[in-house]
């Protein structure tokens, strides 16, 4: 796959363990990856590299949760968006896809694929 922004990923995800295990899997397949911890990181990611998709944890300790959701519908509109979680507040509506945990890493590979086929 070429390395043009349409296969930049941004995995965003608090658990040391999953994050590194979806950016080598990703990475793999192909795509151009970076990694991010927590919403704060992730802001940094979306300043310093030409992000296609975000594929993110929905509950983070530092900008998670919903109010990460809230900023990304607002200021992430030309992003392709993916939200995994293990746990969500139903009261609160995610604007975006939601791949629950545990999940297999090829669906999430698919969703990517298809979310960055969608941005062309």
């Amino acid at each position: 796959m070429e390395q043009t922004e349409q296969s930049h990923v941004l995995i965003v995800e608090d658990e040391d363990s999953i994050r590194l295990t979806l950016r080598d899997y990703l990475i793999n397949k192909g795509y151009q990856v970076v990694v991010a911890s927590d919403g704060v990181g992730a802001i940094k990611q979306l300043l310093d590299n030409p992000v296609g998709v975000i594929v993110s944890d929905y509950r983070m300790d530092i900008l998670g949760g919903d109010y990460w959701i809230r900023f990304l519908r607002e200021y992430c509109t030309d992003k392709r968006v993916i939200i995994t979680s293990g746990f969500l507040k139903p009261e609160f509506p995610i604007p975006f896809p939601v791949l629950y945990k545990p999940f297999d890493y090829s669906e999430l590979e698919r969703m990517v694929s298809t979310a960055l086929a969608d941005k062309q």
